[in-house]
């Protein structure tokens, strides 16, 4: 009689575990795609938020920059040139 307990105990616990599927493995292409997808669709959604700024008000900014350019570009001449001259007067006192 033990034996039969045994089996029965035996066949329970089998049956009362659970068994667990074998996850499929999704296709990487088909999940890349998904990913390219949705990017796609988000990016269109962006898209549509942007303003953009009239032409009087991009030519405005571009004047402001070229500006602003002109006087960097002046303020690095002049201090180029002054270093210059320094160096040179230093150099000339050293030669001597």
């Amino acid at each position: 009689m033990s034996d039969k307990k045994e089996k029965t105990t035996a066949e329970v616990t089998k049956k009362d575990k659970k068994e667990v599927p074998a996850k499929k493995k999704e296709n990487p292409l088909k999940k890349a795609g998904a990913k390219i997808k949705k990017f796609f669709k988000d990016f269109k959604g962006e898209w549509k938020k942007v303003t953009w700024p009239s032409g009087k008000t991009v030519l405005n900014h571009s004047i402001v920059v070229i500006v602003i350019v002109a006087i960097v570009g002046v303020a690095v001449l002049g201090v180029d040139t002054g270093l210059s001259a320094i160096i040179d007067a230093l150099v000339g006192l050293a030669s001597k």
